[in-house]
């Protein structure tokens, strides 16, 4: 059975239509890695789901209908492109913030935050302000806060566009292993298809407010529109 559950959303914005009945499933700790284009309703998808846009449709989570919740009550965590950290506070109240919001006692907000800052690999980076952090480090961080209030589902919003290459690499890298060993399960839109490739468990392609889901990997690179047997024939010229 599928953690979670989309059944029919649709949107839109005056007379255009940017989501067209989208329906999807998506089983616990998997990642759902989709590809689009700029512009085509993958930002909308993600904040209808998150509850942050209205929109007609279903949100279904462990089979609970969360539909008309609000984000704070949905247990689902938005990661923006940027990291969008609070500049007054440091590292270790970025991190710990939601905890506080949630009224833990002091020290379970200090041991928690401690480890999860160990598991980042930020352990000595928490009293710096994020000004002084790198791109990484910030998103590190912001990885961080999201994932230590334990969040139902995580959706990520080209999470590493910002970065440069190098970076990027190393955050793809650090999420393939947070995933796993914290059991996320989340849906990562991109529009970059090697990105695509790699933080999926399952893929997916979005084009003009229209969602393909695809049984498996070799389905998805088969497919001419993801652009993958594009770019293989081009590299196999040389």
């Amino acid at each position: 059975m599928n953690f979670l559950e989309i059944k029919n959303i649709q949107k839109s914005f005056a007379e255009t239509t940017v989501l067209k009945g989208i329906s999807f499933g998506l089983a616990a700790h998997q990642t759902l890695a989709v590809l689009g284009r700029s512009g085509c309703g993958k930002t909308t998808l993600l904040k209808i789901i998150a509850g942050l846009l209205e929109g007609s449709g279903q949100v279904f989570l462990d089979s609970n209908d969360f539909s008309n919740y609000t984000p704070q009550k949905r247990g689902i965590v938005y990661l923006y492109q940027e990291s969008l950290l609070f500049p007054h506070l440091s590292v270790f109240e970025n991190v710990a913030f939601g905890l506080k919001l949630r009224n833990l006692p002091t020290d379970e907000i200090k041991i928690r935050t401690e480890g999860m800052l160990l598991d980042l690999g930020l352990g000595d980076q928490l009293k710096k302000m994020p000004h002084t952090l790198s791109g990484g480090q910030k998103q590190r961080v912001a990885f961080g806060r999201a994932l230590i209030v334990q969040p139902k589902l995580l959706l990520l919003d080209e999470p590493f566009g910002a970065l440069d290459v190098e970076t990027r690499g190393q955050m793809q890298e650090f999420f393939k292993r947070v995933a796993l060993e914290m059991d996320i399960t989340s849906i990562f839109v991109t529009h970059d298809l090697k990105e695509a490739l790699l933080m999926g468990d399952q893929w997916g392609y979005m084009e003009n407010g229209s969602l393909e889901i695809f049984n498996t990997v070799d389905d998805f690179c088969n497919d001419l529109r993801t652009g993958v047997r594009t770019e293989i024939d081009f590299w196999t010229k040389f």
